[in-house]
């Protein structure tokens, strides 16, 4: 399938973050949440979101991009909007369904992680629907449950998973030099 480049997103990347992150939730969460409400998801509207998100800051948002110039990924990251034991968060972290499995999701949050060391924020968490089978990943990459709430999705109450990792420093150091993305 190619190699995958990751970087910070651009203005003119909205419309494909914004396909790539309606049609994650619609397979990732079908079954978990309502078909009307995933069925309801405006690619429009989170293209617009999304456009705002990489205005205000766009080494905030990183993608991967196939060798067709293709979005197959993207994450997103900043300040923890509330947990105070964390200085940061990852929002979001999506990889195309054919692109899973790849070690996509894993440059990508590395390279995630890296930007929150670079301003300053030496933790991280990341919240996870209960139901979604990816969870297991951040597992496997070191993220430890430490907390659980309940959150209001398309009118239904879903369980999340907090995953947190203390050390964002220390994770990095011992990341291996091959899964390294340069900062722009």
């Amino acid at each position: 399938m190619g190699d995958v480049t990751i970087r910070p997103a651009r203005p003119g990347d909205a419309r494909g973050i914004a396909l790539l992150d309606v049609e994650t939730w619609r397979t990732t969460y079908a079954g978990m949440l309502s078909a009307g409400y995933l069925v309801g998801l405006s690619e429009r509207r989170r293209e617009a979101g999304w456009r705002s998100v990489i205005l205000r800051e766009p080494r905030d948002v990183r993608v991967g991009i196939d060798p067709t110039g293709t979005i197959v990924g993207f994450g997103s990251c900043g300040p923890n909007r509330g947990d105070q034991f964390f200085a940061g968060e990852v929002f979001t972290l999506y990889v195309a369904p054919d692109w899973q499995n790849q070690g996509i999701g894993r440059r990508l949050l590395v390279t995630l992680f890296r930007r929150l060391v670079a301003t300053r924020r030496r933790s991280a968490i990341l919240w996870v629907l209960r139901d979604n089978p990816s969870r297991f990943f951040y597992e496997r990459v070191g993220g430890q449950q430490v907390s659980r709430k309940a959150l209001a999705v398309g009118g239904a109450a879903v369980e999340a998973i907090a995953y947190g990792w203390r050390d964002l420093p220390g994770f990095l150091a011992a990341v291996s030099s091959e899964d390294r993305e340069p900062e722009p």
